[in-house]
């Protein structure tokens, strides 16, 4: 950059305020050159040699012209210019053309613009607004105002955009890459879950752990509720004085030799023991056989249906009986025994008649438990509930 000799002499600051100028000042202080032909004392140097040392120095004395530089070595021609055909400095920092240049100390020298101390200042009453400045205008209005000019409006083809989903991307979109993954992420969590790592569904509640001890809380629970809910086969017994006793049903006792046969009704005197139950047993089903015990025939049956029975306690059942039995002749065991056993006292000497001897066996559905139960006794020596005429058969 070019400089200005004279500005460069006001660039010092005692100069500028008038001072007494300092020995130091190396512009401002004129030292006169030793005459020729004598020899420059080496003792007297200037003080800005000091700095070099205490040792003397050709290149240090200032006042001892030698090769180097010094202000002696060029003709001072004033401004110096930069070499014309390029683009001045100055210039490009706002210096006007053919002046002086830009002088950087022209603030401290008052020489500088002035600037405006308007700013701040508050001026009261009406202020007039900017004029309207003219609306942008956009290319869909101005395209407009083409066509309603009459212009002539050219439509062109835009080319479609390429796919710009890669093939791993399509393929992640389809629904059966959709359903494996999320057939992972539930095998995933399955499998954490069998780590005892996380809960069901996500939570920290239903580990494998707290599942476990959830299982075996509910299990004793329901063995403890099936317990005391779980209905239980009741036990039979009879009364042991007349297990048989006369049914007033149709039809009437009958015997007969030819062709060999007998039917008659009786009811069998229960006692149905449910003290093992904790709630009321509810016979859904409940039907009887009898066979003779020692011919092992069937003699008779019974059926009673949706009888119910309190828990924890004996229940007095007259259950209904149906004796029918057909033989080939009277010389048959089976309805030789009875017939014997219900003929009329008058016929015996010691006025006693035999006893017949059964087994019966019930069959019965319970509410409350899977399939049928069976429950069977024998009983010996059992009256016939009736006695027939003396004339009969």
């Amino acid at each position: 950059m070019a400089y200005n000799g004279e500005s460069d002499r006001r660039s010092a600051v005692s100069s500028f305020y008038g001072g007494r100028k300092s020995p130091f000042d190396t512009l401002a202080n004129e030292r006169v050159a030793s005459p020729a032909g004598t020899t420059a004392q080496r003792g007297v140097r200037d003080d800005a040699s000091s700095f070099f040392g205490h040792a003397p120095r050709e290149s240090a004395d200032l006042l001892t012209g030698n090769a180097g530089y010094n202000k002696n070595s060029f003709f001072d021609a004033g401004r110096e210019a930069p070499v014309k055909g390029v683009q001045d400095e100055e210039e490009m920092l706002g210096g006007p053309p053919g002046g002086a240049g830009w002088d950087v100390f022209a603030d401290f020298n008052n020489a500088g613009p002035r600037y405006s101390s308007a700013f701040g200042q508050q001026t009261p009453g009406y202020q007039q607004l900017p004029p309207e400045t003219t609306p942008m205008m956009t290319p869909s209005s101005k395209h407009e105002m083409e066509s309603s000019a009459g212009g002539n409006v050219e439509m062109i083809t835009v080319p479609a955009l390429g796919a710009e989903w890669k093939r791993s991307e399509l393929e992640g979109m389809r629904k059966s890459s959709k359903n494996k993954d999320r057939g992972a992420e539930r095998w995933r969590a399955f499998r954490q879950w069998t780590r005892d790592q996380r809960g069901c569904f996500g939570s920290k509640w239903g580990t494998r752990k707290q599942i476990a001890i959830g299982l075996f809380i509910f299990c004793c629970i329901a063995a403890i509720t099936l317990a005391f809910t779980i209905p239980r086969v009741p036990a039979f017994s009879f009364n042991g004085q007349s297990p048989l006793t006369n049914s007033s049903l149709p039809p009437a006792p009958h015997f007969s030799r030819a062709p060999a046969n007998f039917s008659f009704n009786a009811n069998i005197d229960l006692r149905i023991d449910s003290t093992s139950n904790y709630i009321p047993i509810k016979f859904s089903d409940l039907s009887a056989q009898v066979f003779d015990l020692d011919t092992a025939r069937l003699v008779g049956t019974g059926d009673l249906k949706g009888r119910s029975l309190k828990q924890r306690t004996f229940t007095e059942v007259f259950f209904p009986l149906n004796f029918t039995y057909v033989a080939n002749n009277d010389t048959d065991p089976t309805w030789g025994n009875w017939y014997n056993a219900c003929k009329s006292k008058s016929q015996y000497a010691d006025g006693k008649r035999p006893g017949v001897d059964f087994r019966i066996v019930f069959t019965m559905k319970i509410g409350g438990l899977i399939g049928t139960r069976q429950a069977g006794t024998s009983i010996s020596n059992v009256n016939c509930p009736f006695e027939l005429p003396s004339n009969s058969a």
